[in-house]
């Protein structure tokens, strides 16, 4: 500042910026003259340099134009074009001043509808007859009507240049960016790929931007901005007539018949004149600056912009309007009552000072302690106090020749004289960022936004890494994600949203992988069929099963027959009962290596649906069937299996249940077998071959081995000591045993194998050539796992080497019972793949007895939680099991009645079948006894006669 008086007046208003960080003071309108004429230049040019200071110092601020403007001539018409583009926010700093630009949408508003309102195209719209006539009734109507029309070619907004228009474009744009963030998140909710939900909330946003720059049409959602609602609400527009006022998000037709009738009031007060269209920008104008300065909006802005607005008028007079101008705003701010942060500062000619009516009296009051030497800084001070202190007075009505609201500063000649310029001075008030604006800033939300994003991409990729199904902010934790031999990833768990185990088979869609999608396919429409035409009358089981594959293991063909078998028995029971019945697939992977995942998921699945009654499958004795049997024991789920034939699991738990017989049972038999062979021979050698099961989770081999050699010792073999072999990548170390058996002093004749189907393969070789066994007869006994081969006669590529007989077990006696069952009729209707053929109990698809074992499983099951033909509980179903006696199943008469609680039941289906090389070269089975299920006939060796 160049002089006494510009440092002084700058000292002074930094104070008040000052008081602004702490407080909400008032501000003045300061109006700066000389005391003498002949210095009202200085006083000009010091207006300027206060405000090239606030500038320098990053006040937001304004200049009106105060230059004599061509055309009006009324002083209110002057005054109101001073503010004639105060909405502009780069009026006011643009872009370089702190936090963001002004918004001024109230202000823009009032202009919009001055603009329209003295539009050439509505002279002649305007009524003409006395109100409250039929005429002067329609022709309000028809006015009213053409005025909305020509703000909406507006877009309710001031005619602006092209740049303007297009920040408002974007201004309209950004109040739909929230619709975008409601519609990306609704579509998250189905868990879709992240891009799907981007488009889905993109898309929104573009159709409502499309929708609403629709040419001659209002914005939408016009009712619900925030210059509409104060538009409406706001007591200095009231009107007389009795409309209303409310504006309601649900009610948009409402809400604009109360915007168009207020818009229609205001435009005909704005043709009346008067100091109304001045008062009301001014309102506006105040209004604005105030939100823009809120510190409790969502942004914290009032936080941020510590400085307040300054508006400067460099001169003001009667003739630029100026002095209606201060009038206006020390009415409005007299009339509302509320604080506002414009400081305004004016200057005027001394001459011209009395214009203003009334200032604060440069004496200071009598009885008052003075400061000496009294200088202008003081002097402004306490001309400051004393104008705070008097507002409550010189608001009131009857002080009609007073201006409340300006603070007028004479200034005197000695301190308007330039100083040197090394005695220039600039104050500027202690300036510290705030922390909203460095914790609550657009840099601080990119920064979040940028970590949130990291963290939700990283999230999101550990959901598709864990679980089969996921979304970018959550997922289907009912299946999971499991490293499966071979190197591949199987899914696991319960599917019960969109998950398809098929679509992670490794043979892709050819061979058990095609049948297994198939399967999946027609199990989910029959589910959908139910949900949607039984709501209400079903009961839900869970078939648990090796739904996975690998290349190294075959468990998918079991897996694939047995789902097949789940599948007929639910189309056969939702054809023929009331009752339906709806099925959710588990996948236990690969050999049921993650029966503990599947049995958890079970069990968690099961706490959210009541529907569920229980659980067919779990065909494979593992370490884990304990734990599975116990979890789903907890939750009170039984279990019916069709092809594990744990001997321990029904004497341990009360809610297993299974069509298989027991190990032990199996081992008995084959002594039927065993003690024939043991005839042939004076004192024959025997020899008990398992497969290690140290670092697997297998039991069933180990479960076999420990009864077939007590079945051996039983019928007084000369047992060798027991001989394990290694399984690796997926193939038996057999080359090495076989060569040591093969080769000891003492070679067996008899050779009880506790392994699995695959491992058939590789000891037939071995002992086919191996010296010491190629050129003798070696009988091989094992358990029900080889029942899953398909032998070089049947048109399958398993087959024995030529002095070897193999002797096996199976769980499915299928032939006796064939003339007494619908299945194999059954099957042909319902499962496509056997559409058109004839369909016996020893066709390939159903030979091997799984799908057979799977539909009676299923049967039962349902038949307990369907019992008299009402939809049973789940504890219903445990305890009705104990009561299913059904006949004419695909392997017999299924009968729970005679089952000791915690003991083992009689009456399993069961089948010896010999195995023996042809002269022709292929290994042919036959049958040398059976018992279907339910059978009470006895089996010894002369029924199971070896000949």
């Amino acid at each position: 500042m160049s002089t006494e008086a510009g440092i002084d007046v700058q000292r002074q208003l930094e104070s008040l910026i000052q008081d602004f960080r702490t407080s909400d003071r008032p501000m003045p309108v300061i109006v700066l003259h000389a005391e003498d004429a002949a210095d009202d230049d200085r006083v000009i040019e010091l207006v300027d340099e206060l405000r090239e200071g606030q500038q320098r110092h990053g006040t937001r601020l304004a200049v009106a134009p105060t230059e004599p403007q061509p055309g009006d001539v009324d002083p209110l018409a002057r005054a109101t074009r001073l503010l004639w583009d105060l909405g502009d926010w780069r009026k006011w700093g643009g872009r370089s001043a702190a936090y963001r630009p002004y918004a001024f949408p109230r202000l823009n508003l009032v202009r919009a509808l001055q603009e329209a309102t003295d539009a050439p195209e509505m002279r002649e719209h305007w009524p003409t007859a006395p109100a409250g006539t039929p005429d002067g009734n329609a022709q309000r109507e028809q006015a009213q009507t053409h005025l909305l029309r020509t703000l909406a070619r507006q877009r309710w907004r001031p005619r602006r240049p092209s740049r303007w228009h297009r920040q408002l474009l974007l201004n309209d744009v950004q109040q739909f960016l929230p619709m975008g963030i409601l519609g990306a998140f609704t579509a998250l909710l189905t868990r879709p790929e992240w891009y799907v939900a981007a488009l889905a909330g993109i898309g929104l946003m573009i159709l409502l931007a499309g929708l609403n720059h629709v040419p001659g049409r209002a914005p939408l959602f016009l009712w619900l901005r925030t210059e509409s609602r104060w538009f409406l609400t706001t007591t200095f527009l009231q009107s007389a007539r009795r409309r209303s006022t409310s504006v309601r998000l649900l009610r948009p037709v409402h809400s604009w018949r109360a915007i168009a009738a207020r818009a229609y009031d205001v435009a005909e007060a704005m043709r009346e004149g008067g100091p109304f269209p001045l008062q009301l920008y001014v309102l506006a104008l105040f209004e604005d600056l105030r939100d823009n300065h809120r510190r409790g909006s969502w942004d914290l802005r009032g936080l941020k912009r510590t400085r307040p607005p300054v508006l400067f008028l460099r001169r003001i007079s009667r003739e630029n309007g100026g002095v209606e101008l201060i009038r206006a705003v020390s009415d409005v701010r007299s009339r509302r009552s509320e604080l506002d942060p414009l400081l305004i500062v004016a200057g005027v000619a001394a001459g011209d000072a009395a214009l203003l009516d009334r200032g604060t009296d440069a004496e200071p009051p009598a009885g008052r302690p003075q400061p000496a030497p009294w200088r202008l800084q003081q002097r402004l001070r306490h001309w400051y106090d004393e104008w705070a202190g008097n507002l409550r007075a010189d608001q009131s009505p009857s002080r009609t020749n007073a201006l409340p609201w300006v603070l007028r500063a004479p200034l005197p000649r000695d301190e308007l004289v330039q100083l040197r310029q090394t005695d220039w001075r600039c104050v500027r008030t202690r300036h510290r960022p705030p922390l909203a604006r460095v914790v609550w800033s657009a840099y601080s939300l990119v920064l979040v936004l940028v970590l949130a994003g990291t963290a939700g991409v990283v999230h999101s990729l550990e959901l598709h890494r864990a679980y089969c199904s996921a979304g970018l902010v959550s997922a289907d934790r009912d299946t999971v994600r499991r490293p499966a031999p071979g190197g591949r990833t199987e899914c696991v768990g319960i599917a019960t949203g969109d998950v398809r185990f098929g679509a992670y088979l490794a043979d892709g869609a050819h061979g058990e992988g095609k049948r297994m999608r198939e399967l999946e396919d027609l199990v989910r429409a029959e589910n959908a069929d139910v949900l949607h035409q039984h709501p209400g009358t079903y009961v839900t089981l869970v078939y648990a099963g090796p739904l996975s594959s690998s290349a190294t293991d075959s468990s998918l063909v079991k897996g694939a027959e047995e789902l097949a078998g789940v599948y007929l028995a639910q189309r056969v029971v939702n054809a023929n009962y009331t009752v339906k019945l709806r099925v959710l697939l588990a996948n236990a992977g690969v050999d049921m290596g993650q029966q503990r995942v599947a049995a958890d998921a079970i069990a968690r699945y099961a706490d959210r649906d009541p529907t569920v009654v229980g659980v067919v499958g779990f065909g494979r004795d593992l370490q884990s069937s304990t734990y599975v049997t116990r979890r789903l024991h907890e939750v009170g789920l039984p279990i019916v299996s069709g092809t594990n034939s744990a001997t321990y699991l029904p004497k341990r738990f009360s809610n297993w249940f299974s069509l298989a017989a027991p190990d032990e049972h199996q081992a008995e038999a084959l002594g039927f077998v065993a003690r024939q062979l043991r005839a042939r021979e004076k004192d024959p050698y025997a020899l008990v071959l398992a497969r290690d099961t140290k670092d697997s989770q297998d039991r069933y081999t180990s479960e076999q081995a420990a009864y077939g050699g007590k079945m051996l010792l039983r019928e007084r073999f000369r047992l060798l000591p027991e001989e394990r072999y290694r399984v690796a990548n997926g193939k038996p170390e057999l080359r090495l045993l076989a060569g040591s058996i093969c080769r000891a002093e003492s070679v067996p004749s008899v050779i009880y194998f506790a392994g699995r189907v695959e491992d058939i393969g590789p000891l037939m070789t071995q002992l086919g050539t191996e010296p010491g066994c190629a050129d003798r007869e070696i009988s091989i006994l094992t358990g029900d796992d080889l029942s899953k081969a398909r032998f070089s006669g049947t048109g399958g590529r398993d087959g024995v080497a030529p002095r070897i007989t193999l002797y096996h077990t199976a769980l499915a006696e299928l032939r006796e019972a064939a003339s007494t069952t619908a299945f194999y009729e059954d099957a042909a209707k319902y499962l496509p793949w056997l559409d058109g053929k004839e369909v016996a109990y020893d066709s390939t698809d159903l030979a091997s007895g799984q799908t057979a074992l799977a539909h009676d499983a299923t049967r039962a099951l349902y038949w307990a939680a369907s019992l008299g033909d009402v939809r049973q509980s789940r504890a219903a179903t445990w305890v009705n099991l104990r009561g299913v006696q059904l006949d004419g199943m695909a392997t017999g008469t299924i009968d729970f009645t005679d089952a000791p609680l915690y003991g083992e039941r009689r009456g399993h289906s069961i089948v010896i079948k010999r195995v023996r090389r042809t002269p022709r070269g292929v290994s042919e089975t036959e049958v040398l006894c059976s018992r279907p299920a339910g059978s009470a006939k006895p089996l010894g060796v002369k029924e199971c006669s070896i000949g």
